[in-house]
């Protein structure tokens, strides 16, 4: 009998190991499987196929910045080993090589590599001028966006393209992934709140690509009297809304990894306060802290970093507060960090919040009027609903890619 309960024994273990093999197996061919998806996704500015005949014996212009690559290889130097004739560059906020701090004005130039003109669309002025485009018959735009309506990138786009509609200068848009692109949430702007951290009547997170944010922006005749500008939009290869996209590299000086964007539209909002979000850090958008040792217990102490921070909030002073650093990357839009903080601290002098700065982030009033009477945020997310059910269904008509298989 013995000899029989131990061949069943190894019978069952057998099976058991087969099992284990057979289900490591799976889950090895499917991770495979996914990085090879992942591997597929060819951002436009790689698809020369589809646009380089557009650009042959053109002059033409580039609005790209430090993201703008094809590769490691930048869009430029792309374009000028296929003859293409780049007679002049357009740098957004952080300028041509993303090395300059937030709302830091940039200056015109020249690129030292190539010797062409580099013009600033965040200095002096923030559309170019007719003289700047007369001389060009097409420019392309190819910046690496985070889906956020405050980040100014979408804005220099919206001046490009208004610029282009006045001189008909036809503008060549080549789409990126939106690491942002799986949903869209929050209040929709107001006209009244309408700056250069917010232009369109869009939520905080839109949930579309640069390229569909164009269509939306000429369809819906949202430029300057209703202009429409002569665009072409060249798509993204092998992606889905609903596909996880992981940058390879940061795209703005503050925004160091995927999970600092996730987290990037909940956190903007403090900065119309003197809350911490790790600026002076290098992990910046990826923590929250205050000068009070109420606030939490994740210690940390911001400082000038070069290229990342020069004078960040609470430079100098050690905040407490809590670390955003683990956990799930599939965070969403929220407005629970910023509610707990106000109702902790927003009595204080030190909490310094700006009205107008906020409601300019927001793209109304009404938001902070709510957290300021004690609302919830289920109770101000239903008032969303209305605006938010009549964008989906705007959205719909602008998509050029599937949200989900």
């Amino acid at each position: 009998m013995n000899a029989f309960y131990e061949f069943i024994v190894r019978i069952f273990m057998f099976r058991i190991f087969i099992f284990i093999v057979i289900l490591f197996c799976d889950f090895s061919c499917s991770a495979q499987g996914e990085k090879a998806i992942i591997k597929k996704i060819q951002p436009a500015a790689a698809c020369f196929e589809d646009y380089l005949y557009l650009l042959k014996g053109k002059k033409v212009g580039l609005l790209v910045n430090h993201s703008s690559l094809v590769e490691r290889t930048h869009l430029l130097d792309t374009l000028l080993s296929q003859g293409i004739r780049v007679t002049r560059i357009f740098a957004p906020e952080h300028g041509f090589r993303g090395k300059h701090d937030a709302g830091e004005s940039v200056k015109s130039e020249v690129d030292l590599q190539t010797g062409i003109s580099i013009v600033s669309l965040y200095g002096d002025h923030k559309k170019p001028t007719k003289e700047q485009l007369e001389d060009l018959d097409v420019v392309v735009f190819d910046i690496q966006d985070v889906g956020v309506r405050f980040y100014t990138y979408i804005s220099s786009m919206h001046y490009m393209m208004e610029a282009c509609a006045e001189t008909s200068t036809k503008m060549l848009v080549l789409d990126r992934p939106n690491p942002n692109g799986d949903y869209f949430d929050g209040p929709i702007l107001k006209p009244a709140f309408r700056s250069f951290v917010g232009m369109h009547p869009i939520p905080v997170v839109h949930g579309l690509t640069v390229g569909e944010l164009a269509l939306m922006i000429n369809g819906e005749g949202w430029l300057a009297e209703a202009q429409r500008c002569p665009l072409e939009v060249i798509k993204v290869k092998n992606w889905k809304h609903s596909l996880p996209y992981v940058l390879p590299l940061k795209p703005s000086p503050n925004l160091p990894n995927n999970r600092a964007i996730r987290l990037y539209p909940s956190l903007c909002f403090f900065e119309a306060t003197k809350v911490s979000v790790g600026r002076g850090t290098y992990f910046p958008f990826q923590v929250i802290g205050y000068p009070d040792s109420a606030a939490g217990d994740f210690i940390f102490m911001p400082q000038s970093i070069v290229g990342m921070a020069k004078n960040p909030p609470q430079r100098g002073k050690k905040c407490f507060g809590i670390d955003l650093r683990q956990g799930d990357l599939a965070h969403r839009f929220t407005l629970s960090y910023f509610i707990s903080f106000y109702k902790q601290f927003g009595q204080d002098d030190g909490f310094g919040l700006n009205d107008r700065w906020f409601n300019l982030l927001a793209g109304d009033d009404q938001l902070l009027k709510d957290i300021q009477a004690g609302l919830s945020e289920d109770a101000i997310r239903i008032k969303w609903k209305p605006a938010l059910q009549k964008y989906a269904k705007l959205r719909e008509k602008y998509l050029l890619y599937p949200m989900a298989e």
